[in-house]
């Protein structure tokens, strides 16, 4: 059974959205799904009464009764399916409402701040966040709902029907060791008992169903996350050959899917074997508890068909638990995998802020500023610094050093991503910074989406992209700019092509500061020349600082930075020349 930490848990989950400011529509739902659902129990209430008045007509052959009654069956049954439906269709509105809003809220929590990369960089064992967002999320909205609705219903179904049964049983008289004994509304009792012994057997049975959902979900995730890997990087694999590595690797992905698979149908099995003979043999067992009343005369047959109908619903609501023990696996899975993804992203926050050093905005200021920055590794350990210096506006400078000196974590550092390091950085008030990584990043859509990435494609002009892309030798791309069908523009320009892009963007984008990390490491010298003269000629206000080996990278930037080893350890960079 859940335990107290489990539903702080799911409170924790749940109450966000019931306690916001757009909860009200939902809140509407919600009253409009109950309140329909305690009108099919109304309806099952009328539908119990009738079966004793229609099973009597037919016993004493009332014909008129039977059509009259027949009759009334075919309102309460149009009710039925009317209240049924509508019921569901609500319901299903709430779940649109309620998961928009969670996938809204968990959407930005993960990108805020860059808390999804920087979960990366943390590792804090929480494995496939995509797939929380996507598939956890929709299946905590709608397991809750049913689990929660289910258990509304059966509540009432139970009030309701426990007090029909009571009367309508009436007492069970019998002599035990020659002490007469009398149990009121006995039927009452054997549903109870009947219902308790079930649910702490089905529990026994199904527990480790739950332990098995969550590793189903995780390994389901894994897999398909594998696949989705070799699609994205399916020139490189292909160039290696290494068809055969990833066959082995989905095969061995997809085998603890299919070995967790089997653990989940076994105990299901199980636990199928003895829900399934729970609910033939509570068919029969009212029959069989009520029939010596029955041929006593104590009661007719319509009072034996409504004895069994109540029993069956008075049964069936203090069985919810068994019949959902599934879903409920199911759903304690989603909401423990929800609760760690929520705990990873509150932890990065948390760590990022102690991690990282001082960074601001400065009022007035012009120059980027690096007072004492120490640049640190995960683990703790010292990658370069403490380094101090200042990149003055309009001086290209050049930043080279030995591969794996901490030349790109720099970067990443006075963009803000990189969380391991100390000391100061200070950032001009209002400036506009620009990267510019070797391998750029294409968002799947139109062309023009890709040029103008970050910036929105509605606030640039036709002419402007067109311009960029010619003036950065992507004139045969010019064409497609007309094509709104959305593309996988990471796999269908080459490297080079990527790159020219990347600097097609920074002329749309114009920013301030413009950081180009082995920007045109693609490209021919000659090339490389071509795009580094465009910047000045096209960015006339935007200081260009590259990281870079190639030695004609010189000419473009009068000032430059290198890393000096002492012992095999980086330290601060130092103007050379």
């Amino acid at each position: 059974m859940p335990n107290q930490g489990f539903f702080s848990s799911f409170l924790a989950l749940a109450k966000p959205y019931w306690t916001s400011r757009e909860r009200a529509k939902g809140l509407l739902l919600l009253a409009s799904v109950i309140g329909l659902s305690l009108g099919l129990v109304w309806i099952n209430v009328r539908l119990n009464s009738w079966n004793a008045s229609f099973y009597n007509a037919i016993q004493e052959k009332k014909i008129h009764d039977f059509y009259r009654l027949l009759g009334t069956f075919t309102i309460l049954a149009f009710a039925f399916i009317g209240v049924g439906v509508y019921r569901v269709y609500l319901q299903q509105m709430l779940q649109i409402e309620w998961r928009t809003w969670l996938n809204d809220r968990y959407l930005a929590n993960w990108l805020d701040n860059r808390a999804y990369y920087r979960m990366q960089l943390l590792d804090q064992g929480t494995d496939n966040p995509d797939q929380r967002i996507a598939e956890d999320l929709r299946l905590f909205v709608d397991t809750t709902l049913s689990l929660g609705l289910g258990l509304l219903s059966s509540v009432v179904t139970l009030i309701s029907f426990v007090v029909i049964l009571w009367v309508i049983s009436g007492p069970l008289s019998f002599s035990l060791g020659g002490v007469h004994l009398v149990i009121p509304g006995y039927m009452v009792w054997f549903a109870l008992l009947y219902a308790l012994a079930g649910s702490l057997l089905t529990h026994k049975i199904g527990r480790p169903l739950i332990q098995l959902q969550f590793d189903q979900q995780r390994f389901e995730a894994d897999f398909r996350f594998s696949l989705v890997r070799l699609r994205e990087n399916s020139e490189g694999v292909a160039l290696y050959r290494g068809e055969g590595e990833e066959l082995a690797n989905f095969r061995g992905r997809f085998q603890h899917v299919i070995r967790n698979w089997w653990g989940i149908m076994k105990k299901q099995k199980e636990l199928g074997f003895f829900t399934i003979s729970y609910s033939q043999i509570a068919i029969i067992f009212p029959f069989v508890v009520a029939a010596p009343r029955y041929f006593s005369g104590a009661i007719q047959l319509g009072g034996l068909m409504q004895i069994a109908s109540a029993f069956g619903q008075v049964q069936g609501a203090l069985s919810w638990f068994i019949d959902a023990y599934t879903q409920f696996a199911t759903w304690k899975a989603t909401v423990d995998r929800l609760t760690g993804f929520s705990e990873s992203l509150r932890q990065v926050r948390e760590e990022t802020k102690a991690a990282a050093g001082e960074r601001r905005r400065e009022e007035g200021g012009e120059a980027i500023g690096l007072e004492g920055v120490n640049i640190l590794l995960p683990q703790g350990q010292s990658l370069f610094g403490p380094a101090s210096l200042r990149l003055k506006p309009g001086e290209a400078a050049l930043i080279s050093g030995p591969s794996g000196a901490g030349k790109s974590t720099l970067f990443r550092a006075i963009a803000g991503i990189w969380p391991y390091w100390r000391g100061r950085i200070t950032i001009p008030q209002g400036a506009r910074l620009l990267f510019l990584p070797q391998r750029p990043y294409l968002p799947v859509g139109t062309l023009k989406h890709a040029v103008c990435y970050p910036s929105q494609p509605e606030l640039n002009d036709d002419e402007a992209v067109r311009e960029a892309l010619c003036a950065t030798g992507l004139a045969g791309l010019v064409p497609k700019l007309a094509r709104p069908a959305e593309e996988n523009w990471a796999q269908i320009l080459s490297g080079g092509e990527q790159q020219r892009l990347a600097f097609a963007r920074a002329l749309i984008n114009r920013p301030d500061w413009l950081f180009l990390d082995e920007a045109t490491s693609a490209l021919p010298d000659r090339e490389q020349a071509e795009l580094y003269r465009l910047l000045p000629a096209r960015l006339p206000q935007t200081t260009v600082i590259s990281i870079g080996h190639r030695d004609n990278l010189s000419e473009f930037h009068p000032r430059r930075l290198t890393w000096e080893t002492e012992a095999a350890a980086p330290t601060a960079p130092y103007l050379a020349g």
